[in-house]
């Protein structure tokens, strides 16, 4: 009896390139140079990790403008808002931002978050929003490996690699 092919559909390239990102970013994280530890690596990393803390409060913000905006995503974005709080706080941030807050429901959502964040009135773009936000960043963060000494080059590397995460969870999971 010949062999027959599986008749679901497969998601084919959207999770591997999910899936190649993690690994081009961990490989980048490995190779950044040496860990001598001097002043230059310090203010390096002290710099890197004070910018990391910020851009998380940011997608904190920003998933909380949503979330006050769009509460019947409050379920699905609860859990990835979180884990954004957790980056912040690995990066030595998270005093605006705390897992156990929740966004109080107001006439105008942006006044109960960043002033800059603007939220679509529908669930589908807000979502869109949230993904561009968390792809842009794990971009951004990803760039920033090879300038950085090696445990802070680790720490962006895994949470680039979320990044990644959240955007296809965002835009194609079920989360």
């Amino acid at each position: 009896m010949p062999f027959s092919s599986s008749p679901r559909a497969r998601s084919g390239p959207r999770r591997r390139s999910l899936l190649a990102a993690a690994p081009a970013a961990l490989a980048l994280a490995g190779c950044t140079g040496t860990e001598s530890g001097g002043p230059a690596d310090e203010d390096a990393s002290d710099r890197a990790r004070a910018r990391a803390a910020r851009d998380s409060e940011g997608l904190v913000e920003r998933y909380d403008a949503v979330i006050a905006a769009r509460p019947g995503l409050a379920g699905r974005l609860g859990p990835l808002r979180e884990e954004v709080v957790r980056h912040a706080r690995a990066f030595g941030g998270g005093r605006k931002a705390s897992p156990s807050a929740s966004p109080s429901p107001s006439p105008s959502p942006s006044a109960s978050s960043s002033p800059s964040v603007t939220v679509p009135d529908n669930d589908k773009d807000a979502l869109a929003g949230l993904a561009a936000a968390e792809r842009e960043l794990a971009d951004r963060r990803t760039k920033a490996l090879g300038g950085v000494p090696g445990e802070v080059a680790r720490l962006l590397a895994s949470v680039a690699a979320a990044g990644a995460a959240h955007v296809y969870l965002l835009t194609e999971g079920d989360a």
